[in-house]
């Protein structure tokens, strides 16, 4: 993936995520999702460059693991994140969740 990331279509999508953090497991709202990230919406805190592992409920109900940074975060709000570790199969997941 060489595209420069704003490039890509964000598709505002409310689906259940969860993850793993420091001091627990959380779970949020998706809010916005594209080929290169997402938004989450929580009121958890997280780190700038914090590398995490989101768990997406798609709505098949099956659940879509992918990996990636931490690239923004607004206390109260949630904090977006950057895929940057993403598979083949995980990528190809993704654009099917962003064509439907």
């Amino acid at each position: 993936m060489t595209q420069d990331r704003r490039s890509e279509e964000r598709k505002n999508i409310e689906l259940p995520v969860r993850w793993d953090g420091p001091t627990g497991t959380y779970e949020a709202r998706l809010q916005d999702i594209s080929l290169w990230g997402c938004f989450v919406n929580t009121s958890e805190r997280v780190e700038l460059k914090e590398i995490l592992t989101v768990e997406i409920r798609l709505p098949t109900a099956k659940w879509l693991s992918l990996r990636g940074e931490v690239t923004s975060y607004k206390p109260g709000n949630g904090f977006g994140i950057l895929f940057s570790f993403l598979t083949d199969e995980e990528e190809e997941a993704l654009k099917d969740l962003l064509a439907s």
